[in-house]
């Protein structure tokens, strides 16, 4: 079941080093349609039932002379299902990409359930069945983090709070490498975690069995992944003043030739062309020359010498320069390049 919403509601700020992401949930109206997000379910039963609906959250202006909140009505994220089997999760997850380094937060409230009432994150989410989650629990006083691994539930591990239902909390967690630290209302629950079963994936938010339980916003501080080819690309063309334009290409899931890399970066995911296909496919070479530029096609070969992708690149030609010698020096180059990359694994990441 996949969620449709408006990209509006999403802020995306971007710097050289990385980038934040925003969803505020309190920019639609109630009944909204979310797009970017799949409802799914871990274990057992059917996927919850996650739409936007109205809560009351605190203002951001405090009452004059109390300690009590001003509640302002708004839309929160909710999800609604009330299927009270045990091994039951429901998640929503954000689909758009994929994340490595980064620190997300949210602000929850349980509302109600009978047998269980917990809400969380889940981070690094390969499918149902393999992810990292962050989740506090109202009836078990607890937060606790485990890791789902081909369906296999960790040990999980966490402190004891009281977590109150019908009050905003907030969940945090960051990661960068292999390392995890988990917060509760902005302060830290546990020494730093290591774990190495998922280096990257997606985000998203979960609850179990029939909790309800509703979600304000989210943030997202993350770095920007530099697949391995892109910074190969980068890497050589400071190093070889010239090449004019190089890229690298790969297959997409049709089986068409896509740029994986570029001198140029508004150039990734752009088509390539019969001559790209023809590479990766028969190790084909295509050579053109026009106003003193020359243009050639290589194939890109894995350390068993079967083409992995294709290295598209154009040379400024100096005077008398032949053929042959344009193709050395293209050769010379990719050369570099294999050296770096042997497997097709090493040049997608």
């Amino acid at each position: 079941m996949r969620i449709f919403v408006s990209t509006f509601s999403l802020l995306l700020a971007l710097s050289a080093s990385g980038a934040e992401l925003h969803f505020n949930f309190g920019d639609f109206s109630i009944g909204s349609v979310l797009t970017n997000f799949e409802s799914v379910v871990a274990g057992e039963g059917r996927p919850g039932q996650w739409s936007i609906v109205g809560d009351e959250i605190p203002s951001a202006f405090g009452a004059f002379g109390t300690n009590a909140p001003i509640m302002n009505q708004s839309s929160v994220l909710a999800q609604t299902s009330a299927d009270m089997m045990d091994e039951h999760f429901p998640i929503l997850v954000y689909t758009a990409d994929i994340y490595r380094n980064f620190k997300l937060s949210t602000r929850f409230k349980i509302v109600s359930g009978l047998t269980e009432q917990m809400a969380g994150i889940v981070f690094r989410y390969q499918n149902p069945s393999n992810f990292y989650v962050l989740r506090a629990s109202a009836l078990g006083h607890n937060v606790r983090f485990y890791k789902m691994v081909d369906g296999v539930r960790s040990a999980p591990l966490g402190p004891e709070v009281d977590i109150a239902a019908g009050v905003w909390h907030s969940l945090q967690v960051e990661c960068k490498g292999n390392e995890i630290d988990c917060g509760l209302d902005d302060k830290p629950l546990m020494p730093p975690l290591q774990d190495n079963s998922f280096s990257e994936g997606k985000i998203g938010f979960w609850t179990k069995s029939d909790s309800v339980s509703h979600f304000r916003d989210a943030d997202l501080v993350y770095a920007l992944r530099i697949p391995a080819a892109q910074g190969l690309v980068n890497n050589i063309m400071q190093k070889e003043p010239r090449i004019l334009t190089l890229r690298i290409y790969t297959l997409d899931a049709k089986g068409r030739p896509k740029v994986l890399a570029s001198s140029d970066l508004s150039e990734v995911n752009q088509p390539g062309a019969d001559a790209e296909k023809n590479a990766i496919a028969a190790g084909t070479v295509a050579y053109g020359r026009s106003d003193g530029v020359n243009a050639i096609v290589l194939p890109f070969r894995d350390r068993n010498g079967d083409p992995m992708g294709a290295m598209r690149i154009r040379l400024k030609s100096f005077f008398g320069e032949t053929r042959d010698n344009a193709m050395t020096r293209a050769t010379q180059i990719l050369k570099m390049m294999q050296e770096q990359i042997t497997t097709s694994k090493d040049l997608l990441e």
